[in-house]
Parts: structure tokens; C-alpha cells; sequence
């Protein structure tokens, strides 16, 4: 919903206004003479101040009326405010129109749809045909429009168009652009709301709704808003919105008590906030305190009797904490209250495609899209459903593969077979199998992917998993060097187990943790491999305890904090594994499907507190990685300071300038010793690898080199530089490895796959010889019939002569002429001669 367009689509209701004005016109003078005791009682309240606000808008009598509402609601005193709003309407007192709105709003969350509609009506059918409307009256109109709004489309951009009125009648109208720039959140346009909230913020400076919206932009993209709601709450302690916010993300991070200290916060404000309730009641109920939910119902209940927005609010938490079915159910129950919440539609229709019901989930999203045009979530996530209806399914085992045309069959060739490998071991080791197909979508564009995993294009991650579906970027939406496809799929496999196993109630970390360890003993190189960063992190206190570690999920403090803690998450989880058994994952996971909370799981399980383990795992961390953590700079060293690991390097590359080679070399060991597992771009084993190739001493560069390729499964340029030095070497085994590696970085080279083909032959490995083969067809070559030709000859070699026979027959019914595939067929039938059936077939 862009701006200009809005204002052009409203023209037609700010100049096509009646040339007489209604009875109440008439008793309402141009300017608005109530100004000044509106800015003074919105300025007490936006700094908190409500008992003042109040005591201020009492003692102006009638027209302090529609004010003394105002504040009212936001104190929570729903019957209150209700009979000041009627009785300011009855006396025609200034302000009347904001009494108007008010008590709309007020048979809204009531859920009185009808009379709130109908109030509006009223209010907005008098701004169409009147005139000489100041400034709060126009927003009292846009507050009407907006609440029109949900059955009309047009009433929206007439909601923006008298809010704008409002700013050209008094350009230091602070309500107006508050509203406009919640109109455009609302409506998905965070560019226009921010600037609003901007325009707001010159006029006051220390705004708490300003600066909570432009918090609540910053969260609409996914970014850090934690500082801007830490200001809204310095500017307003007791602003009921920017509490819940806070209250939001402690519920994110399972950290229930915070939660509900917060939200009690917030309903000592305003008892009536449905969406405090909400919260409650949702920390209650994820956290299995039945009781306290049914009390949190039994308040909203009271306010609402449909509690539409209660179960809405209750099923956005579900799903913020994985637990998509029941998100469904809790949304489906505030579908049966109001039959047209779009934001109960979109929990539905979003959660039912994470669940693989496509067809239905579309549907759900079609009838939300139609009542709400605006939703760009909606909009985007069915254009992608209209764009995956062109893709291939490939169905085969346990698994539904998805994918563009031209990425399937190649994906398929190398997935389908590393899935079922995944699918076995993962079964074996956490005692549970998928109750159906998991379905596998991978995306040639990371824009698409994102809309498929949140609905809007940004998202940062390779790969998502919803328990029984999965998406993924091919390697052809990501650079090559920062993507291996091969360990994504095994990562988001792995979560469908520990979700599966645990009832979708593992903690994100230990969730996250589990699958970098899987990615790490299903290949060599895979997981996340060890870098200075992390040691500098850890060594100075910024990563989290295992107890908080959840936080570094989803509360970053610095910008690598998430990416640091996947790794971090994934040492606990070996750490546990190591000291309590393999048995003790399951087990957890059990405790957790159960309904235990993490220090009861720890307790039954580890028998340690949160506590105690965290201790534990400092221990085992300043022993195992003993080395590294002596490498970085010392623990409160001021930024920017170089521990022993970077001085010698550093040493090593001034020596190397020099041309002094041998003391270069000298050094690039000393610091090797100090992180021997480093495998970062430039490193000392990549160095000293370079020092003997220039030598010519290869088998000492492929040792160095190789201490990279283990490590690192994205360090493309390594790995190929290992299979040429191996080639070289005559070890055709050991370039067949780096080959293999090679491939779960770069698919689309069908040199390479030829180059592993024939390696894969002469080690013996006819079936990885196939593979190769089949891949190069798969890759759409401009020789097809060669290609095919080859294969056969792959097929003959793995002993699959039925399958080589029809290959090769095909092959001469595209070119009778091609003389290989004749001899080829004429060698084979000698061998074994076709049956009836092949020949037919």
C-alpha cells in the first residue's frame, strides 16, 4: 500500500465534501479550541502519568470529557470510559468526535462487531458530508475508517486521507501521525511507518509511542529492537504495549517467569489488554499450568465472550515455540468467534502448508487475502504457491522431494540417498520415525524461500525445518564457499527427529545443537567448524551459559551471537553425550515430550541443576579447547588486541614478504600449534600448504591441506586444490574423496562429475560411478546421447546389463548411426542376451 497512491485513490473524500454542514458542524468552530488541554492530557499519559491525566481532564468538566475516556481505557476501565464517551457524545461537548471513535473501539473489543461498525458509520458518513472539521476530529474520523476498514477496503485509504487531514488542519497534530504510521505497520508498509513515526518523533522527541513504533519496524524486519523498547519504557514505565512486547520475547526464549512478571506489569496498568491475557494464558498453557490458563481465559472471557483475539494471540505463541498443529487449533478456535480475523486465517493457512497441507492451507490463505488485500505475507506466500504448482515432485521412500525443473533431478540423484541414509541413522539414534512422508521443498532464489518459511523475503538461514516438511536454498540461490546442501539437509532432517521425538517441546538450542552434531558425525568437514571468533567470544564472556543459551538464539547482543551459539549449542550436546551416554539425548527429549521443563529434565536425566551444569560445561570447555582459548587475547584485553595466534601469523606474513620462506614457515608451525584445528581461509595450514607445493613436496601440502578439507565443508578452493595434488600423487582414492566433498558445494559442473565418474570406476565403486553419470544427464549436457552412452558403460561396469541394454537402445533410436552405443550394444549382447521383454521394452 504505497502512500502517494492512498492519497490519490482519496481525493474524492476531502474534495467532494457537501456544501452544507450538519447540525453538529455547526456547533464546532473551525480550530480546535480544546488543543491545548488535549496536548497537556496526551503528553501525562504518554509519559506515564495517568492518575495526573485523569485528575486534569476531570477538572475541565464537559469538555475535558472525550479526554477523561481516553485515559480511561488506558487505565483499563473499560464501563468507566464507556458512560464519559456517552456523555460527552450527549452534551456535543468539544471533542465529541474522539468520544465517538472511542466508543466504537470500545463495542469492537467487546466484540460487538456490529454496533462498532454501525457507530463508525455514523462517524464517518458525517465527515464525508460535513466540513470544518479541526484537527482531533479528523482523527477521530481516521479512527473510524479504520474500524470500517475491516469490511471495506476503501475505508483504509479514507482512514489515511483524514489522518493526513488532520496534519494539513495543525501541522503539530501528534495523534495523526502516530496513527499513520500504526495504519502502515498494520498494513505492512514499514518504510511509510517509520518515516512517520519519524515526523512524530521531531515534533516530541522522547515520544514512547513514536519510539515503541519504531521498535515494533525494527522487529518487522527481523532486526534488534530491544534498545528501542528499553527507551519507549525509560520515556513510559507503564506502557501497557511496549511491557507486552518485552513480554513477547521472554515467552520466545521459554522464559516463563520472565514472561508473566512482565505481563503482570502490564495488566497492573490496564486490565482489560486482551493480548496480556493472552500471554498469560499462553505461558500457562505451554508451560502445562492448566489452572492459571483457565483463570487468564475466564478474564478474557469477561471482556470478550468470542475471545477471538485471546485464541489468535495464544496460537502465535504456539508457533513461535514450534508448535505448529496446535497453533492451528488454537487459531481454528478463534475462527469459530469471529469468522473473519485475518490474522486467525493467516495462523491457519501458514501453518497447515508448514504441516504439508498445501491445498488447504492455500485455501485458508485465499480467503484471508480476499478480506485483507493489504497482507503482503499472504500475497507473497501465494504467489510462491502458484510458482511451486510448476515445480517437480519426486516421491520415493519416506521422502517428497520439490524442486524447479531443473534443479529435481540432479537434487534428487544425490538427496534422495543421502535423506534415506539421514532417515535410517537419525531413527536408530532417537527411537522415532515421522508418522508420514517428509517433504522436502528446496528454492532457486532465497527470496522464495524466505516467503516460504516466514512469508516475507530476508530471511538469512540455508535451511528450515517444520517437523514433517522442510525447505531449503539449492546451491544455485547462494554463493559458492558458504553453503554445503548436503549438511543443510541433514541438519533440517535432524529436527525433524528431536522435534518429533520431544512433541515439538525441545528448546530451540538444544533442538540446534543436536542437528550440528548429527551434521558433524554423518560427514567429515560438516557442522560448524572451530574459528578464532568463537574462541575470542567465549574466552571474554560473550556467548551465554547453557542455561540462557536460548537467548543467543533468539536476543542476540552482537551481530555473530546466533551464528556462535549453533556452535556453542552443538559442544553441550557433545559434552552431555560424552559424560551421560548416547542414551541421555533420548531421554531428554522424552522428559521435555512429557512436560517437563528444562531444570526438571536436567534433574531427572543429568540429575544437575541448570546451574551446575552450566559450571560443567565451562570446565570441559577450558579443558577440551585448552589451546585455542590460550591463543586469543586475554579476557578483558581492550578491543582490537591480538593474542599469540595472531602475532605469529602476523610475524609469519612479514617474513613472507620478506622472501625469508624457511622463518615464514618456522612461525606458520608455532601458530599452527597453538590452533591446531583452525580452518579458516588464510590460515597456517593453508599457508604452509602453498610453502611445499612451491617446493614440490605434495604429499606434505596435501597433509596440511587436508587439515582444512576435514574441517571446513565449504572451503571449496581447498578441497579441489586437494584432489589435483592427490591426482598428482597417483592416490585416485583419496582425489575420489575430495571429489565427493566437492559435489555437496558445486553440482552444476558436469567436468566434475565426469572427472569423479571416472575415478569411481577405476577405484571399483561402479555405483558411485552411476550416480556421476546419471548426474551429468540430470545437468541437461549438450552431448545427451554421449552422456548416455556413458552411463552405459557405467551400468555394464556395476553388473546392471538390463538397465545398460535399454539405455543403449535408446540411444540408437535417437541416432541409429552412433557407432560407440553399436558396439557397445554388440559387446554386451555377446555377454548376455536380451529376454523377450527387454527387447520388447
Amino acid at each position: 500500500m504505497k502512500r502517494n497512491s492512498l492519497l490519490v485513490a482519496s481525493l474524492v473524500w476531502l474534495c467532494g465534501a457537501c456544501s452544507s454542514a450538519d447540525q453538529a458542524d455547526a456547533q464546532q468552530p473551525a480550530g480546535n479550541q480544546n488543543a491545548t488541554l488535549t496536548q497537556q492530557v496526551a503528553a501525562l499519559s504518554d509519559a506515564g502519568k495517568l492518575a495526573e491525566a485523569e485528575q486534569l481532564a476531570r477538572s475541565q468538566g464537559a469538555p475535558g470529557l472525550a479526554l477523561l475516556g481516553e485515559v480511561l481505557v488506558l487505565r483499563g476501565q473499560l464501563a468507566a470510559a464507556d458512560s464519559v464517551y456517552r456523555a460527552s457524545i450527549t452534551a456535543r461537548a468539544p471533542g465529541y468526535r474522539t468520544a465517538q471513535a472511542g466508543l466504537a473501539e470500545l463495542a469492537w473489543r467487546r466484540g460487538d462487531r456490529a454496533q462498532s461498525l454501525q457507530l463508525a458509520q455514523t462517524l464517518t458518513n458525517a465527515y464525508v458530508s460535513g466540513s470544518n472539521w479541526n484537527a482531533d476530529d479528523c482523527v477521530a474520523a481516521g479512527r473510524a475508517f479504520v474500524i470500517a476498514g475491516t469490511t471495506d477496503k476503501q475505508a483504509v485509504k479514507n482512514a489515511l486521507a483524514a489522518f493526513d487531514r488532520a496534519v494539513e488542519v495543525d501541522a503539530s497534530n501528534l495523534e495523526a501521525r502516530l496513527r499513520v504510521g500504526d495504519l502502515f505497520l498494520d498494513k505492512y508498509e514499514a518504510p511509510e511507518a517509520k518515516k512517520s513515526y519519524e515526523d512524530a518523533l521531531k515534533l516530541a522527541p522522547k515520544n514512547s509511542r513514536a519510539t515503541l513504533g519504531l521498535a515494533r519496524v525494527e522487529d518487522f524486519y527481523g532486526r534488534d529492537e530491544a534498545g528501542l523498547v528499553k527507551a519507549s519504557l525509560q520515556a513510559n514505565p507503564f506502557m501497557t504495549n511496549a511491557l507486552l512486547m518485552v513480554a513477547r520475547k521472554h515467552l520466545e526464549v521459554e522464559a516463563y517467569d520472565s514472561a508473566d512478571a512482565v505481563t503482570r506489569r502490564a495488566l497492573a496498568v490496564d486490565s482489560s489488554s486482551m493480548t496480556a491475557w493472552a500471554l498469560l494464558g499462553a505461558s500457562a498453557w505451554i508451560s502445562g499450568d492448566s489452572a492459571e490458563y483457565k483463570r487468564a481465559l475466564a478474564s478474557a472471557r469477561k471482556l470478550n465472550p468470542g475471545a477471538s483475539e485471546f485464541y489468535s494471540e495464544m496460537a502465535d505463541a504456539a508457533v513461535r515455540n514450534r508448535r505448529y498443529g496446535q497453533g492451528v487449533q488454537l487459531a481454528k478456535l478463534a475462527l469459530a468467534a469471529d469468522t473473519l480475523s485475518t490474522r486467525a486465517l493467516g495462523i491457519v493457512g501458514t501453518n497447515e502448508l508448514r504441516e504439508g497441507k498445501m491445498e488447504e492451507g492455500r485455501a485458508t490463505l485465499e480467503r484471508a487475502f480476499a478480506i485483507d488485500p493489504y497482507n503482503v505475507w499472504h500475497k507473497n506466500t501465494l504467489d510462491l504457491l502458484d510458482l511451486v504448482r510448476t515445480f517437480k515432485t519426486i516421491d520415493r521412500g519416506n521422502f517428497v522431494v520439490v524442486a524447479p525443473p531443473k534443479e529435481a533431478d540432479l537434487m534428487s540423484v544425490y538427496l534422495l540417498p543421502l535423506l534415506q541414509e539421514a532417515y535410517d541413522t537419525l531413527s536408530r539414534r532417537y527411537q522415532y520415525k515421522p508418522a508420514g512422508k517428509v517433504r522436502l521443498e528446496i528454492y532457486d532464489r532465497h527470496a522464495d524461500f524466505s516467503v516460504r518459511t516466514v512469508g516475507l523475503a530476508g530471511l538469512g538461514a540455508l535451511g528450515v525445518s517444520f517437523g514433517p516438511v522442510l525447505a531449503m536454498d539449492s546451491p544455485r540461490a547462494r554463493e559458492t564457499n558458504e553453503f554445503n546442501w548436503g549438511a543443510t539437509a541433514w541438519h533440517e532432517l535432524a529436527h525433524t527427529f528431536t522435534l518429533g521425538s520431544s512433541g515439538n517441546r525441545v528448546p530451540r538450542w538444544l533442538s540446534e545443537g543436536l542437528s550440528v552434531a548429527e551434521e558433524r558425525r554423518a560427514r567429515s568437514g560438516w557442522g560448524f567448524d572451530e574459528t578464532l571468533e568463537f574462541f575470542e567470544a567465549y574466552a571474554n564472556g560473550k556467548l551465554r551459559p547453557v542455561s540462557q543459551l536460548n537467548e543467543g538464539f533468539l536476543r542476540p547482543r552482537f551481530p555473530q551471537e546466533t551464528i556462535l551459539s549453533y556452535n556453542l549449542a552443538s559442544l553441550v550436546c557433545e559434552m552431555i553425550e560424552q559424560q551421560w551416554g548416547a542414551a541421555s539425548i533420548p531421554a531428554l527429549l522424552k522428559g521435555y515430550r512429557d512436560g517437563l521443563e528444562t531444570p526438571e529434565v536436567f534433574l531427572k536425566v543429568l540429575k544437575v541443576t541448570p546451574d551446575s551444569l552450566d559450571r560443567a560445561f565451562d570446565a570441559y570447555m577450558k579443558k577440551r579447547y585448552a589451546l585455542p582459548l590460550a591463543a586469543v587475547a586475554p579476557p578483558g584485553s581492550p578491543p582490537g588486541t591480538a593474542g599469540p595466534f595472531v602475532l605469529a601469523m602476523r610475524k609469519a606474513a612479514e617474513l613472507a614478504k620478506e622472501g625469508k620462506t624457511e622463518e615464514a614457515r618456522t612461525e606458520l608451525l608455532r601458530a599452527q600449534a597453538m590452533f591446531p584445528d583452525y580452518a579458516g581461509p588464510n590460515g597456517a595450514a593453508w599457508q604452509l600448504a602453498m610453502i611445499e607445493k612451491e617446493r614440490g613436496n605434495l604429499k606434505a601440502a596435501v597433509d596440511q591441506i587436508s587439515r582444512i578439507t576435514t574441517r571446513n565443508g565449504t572451503a571449496f578452493e581447498a578441497i579441489m586444490l586437494e584432489a589435483d595434488m592427490r591426482e598428482q600423487l597417483g592416490d585416485t582414492t583419496g582425489m575420489k574423496r575430495a571429489l565427493e566433498r566437492v559435489i555437496w558445494i558445486n553440482p552444476y559442473d558436469p567436468a566434475m562429475h565426469a572427472r569423479l565418474a571416472v575415478a569411481s570406476t577405476r577405484t571399483r565403486d561402479f555405483k558411485r560411478a552411476i550416480l556421476e553419470r546419471r548426474a551429468i544427464l540430470a545437468l541437461d549436457p549438450a552431448d545427451k546421447l554421449d552422456a548416455q552412452y556413458e552411463l552405459a558403460r557405467a551400468l555394464i561396469d556395476g553388473g546392471e546389463l538390463a538397465e545398460a541394454r535399454r539405455t543403449l537402445l535408446n540411444v540408437l533410436e535417437q541416432s541409429p548411426a552412433f557407432e560407440k552405443a553399436q558396439t557397445l550394444l554388440l559387446e554386451l549382447r555377446s555377454r548376455a542376451p536380451a529376454t523377450r521383454d527387454e527387447e520388447i521394452g
